[in-house]
């Protein structure tokens, strides 16, 4: 299966989940985007996955997202990567170890891929 076949399917699956399909961005992470620009974003993802989601064993598992505050902690939350639980359910990543860079790039694309969606259609592009 292709990178592209992979995501088509993952973000379909996603829409189908009532739980993952209610977390849109808001107005006020739309300018919180265009105050900081997509690179800033995607850095931010990166240190929130490295943080609290890449070590082996993280004391708070399942809680460590909050459900509001940033666009980054909303798209964890459509796209399944708020917790090691939800990443091995939806993404097939096991708990129990550390993720590897691969699998952390992996996983701040999705959150990238989900939050660019969100933003073309808010027609702020």
């Amino acid at each position: 299966m292709t990178k592209d076949e992979w995501y088509k399917q993952l973000f379909e699956y996603l829409e189908n989940s009532k739980f993952r399909s209610s977390f849109h961005l808001k107005q006020k992470d739309i300018d919180y985007i265009n105050e900081k620009g997509m690179d800033v974003i995607r850095q931010h993802a990166a240190d929130f996955i490295a943080k609290r989601e890449a070590p082996a064993f993280i004391p708070n598992d399942g809680k460590q997202t909050p459900m509001k505050g940033h666009p980054v902690f909303i798209a964890q939350h459509a796209t399944a990567t708020c917790c090691r639980g939800c990443i091995y359910k939806w993404h097939k990543i096991k708990p129990g170890r550390e993720l590897s860079q691969i699998q952390q790039d992996y996983l701040v694309d999705v959150i990238m891929t989900w939050i660019e969606k969100e933003y073309d259609n808010s027609g702020e592009r």
